[in-house]
């Protein structure tokens, strides 16, 4: 297995589920299989509704658990029986994209399946709309290449999007990353106003979503709503910025091959490095918060 392979098989500070994972042991090996697993144990809680389950407000508050190990915990909780068990709505975790997406690669990585977790926007929530959007992806021995998954795509969600692809392998021209997005709205082929989620959206809204992706391609998958570094920048315009930025889009626009020049721009740039404290906004407020201690 080449470096690239062997580092995304490899767990980060984030998706480790520590002793908890003891939990995967007796778990299916194939992504297809795993996708149902996230999906048996999280409920997205934009779509609760429309399976029937009011989130209580007091539960919104799992959305806030960053890490694997703390989402297990929470998981354990509603319902101690093993992940393949079936759950009811309400012993499932309220999540996101992201942790449908986070979970996923932790336990690809735990089947030494090459995974990692990409935050960009989809096309297909809302015609003519690039919704901000996390997915998963993997290495297929089989097929030699980097396949998407959009975990959190269930057969009632793609029956009522009307999804005409295969959720077990997204087409990159229906996942954007978010170093694609920076490009096209750079370059002017997409207005930058047509990438977001409710009322955020612009090119500021995009360049969050490029370190986003960059991170968690170093394995440092982060909330929706966490900022740091250039992220913070109230203007989109200063030249270092925009030169810094360009060359991280060129590197992570497509599979991103050589995980090495990721790392190295992502380590040496303070715009782009995650370091203790980071913000988060957090019921109207930035706060700060620290992360668990990077992995040697």
């Amino acid at each position: 297995m080449n470096p690239t392979l062997t580092y995304f098989t490899q767990q980060g500070r984030i998706s480790d589920p520590g002793p908890l994972g003891s939990l995967y042991a007796s778990l299916p090996t194939s992504a297809a299989e795993l996708v149902k697993v996230v999906q048996n144990v999280t409920l997205h809680v934009f779509w609760a509704e429309r399976y029937g389950y009011k989130v209580p407000v007091e539960r919104t508050a799992e959305l806030q658990l960053r890490t694997i190990p703390r989402r297990l915990e929470r998981t354990l909780e509603l319902d101690p029986r093993p992940l393949l068990e079936q759950r009811s709505l309400d012993q499932k975790l309220i999540g996101n994209c992201r942790d449908h997406s986070v979970l996923l690669t932790s336990l690809l990585r735990h089947a030494g399946i090459p995974a990692r977790a990409r935050c960009g926007f989809a096309t297909y929530f809302q015609p003519n709309h690039f919704e901000d959007h996390w997915v998963a992806e993997y290495w297929d021995e089989t097929a030699a290449r980097w396949v998407l998954v959009d975990p959190q795509l269930d057969a009632f969600q793609s029956s009522t999007l009307q999804i005409n692809f295969n959720p077990l392998d997204v087409p990159r021209d229906q996942f954007i990353v978010g170093g694609h997005a920076w490009q096209l709205c750079r370059s002017g082929q997409e207005n930058p106003d047509h990438f977001g989620i409710f009322d955020m959206r612009g090119l500021g809204f995009v360049r969050g979503n490029l370190v986003r992706d960059l991170a968690s391609l170093n394995k440092v998958e982060l909330l929706p709503w966490d900022c740091w570094g250039v992220i913070l920048s109230r203007t989109v315009d200063d030249p270092g910025d925009l030169a810094a930025l360009d060359a991280a889009a060129a590197l992570t626009a497509g599979d991103v091959p050589d995980a090495e020049a990721v790392r190295q721009c992502y380590q040496t740039d303070a715009r782009f490095r995650v370091e203790n404290p980071i913000l988060s906004y957090v019921n109207g407020q930035m706060l700060p918060v620290e992360l668990p201690p990077a992995q040697e």
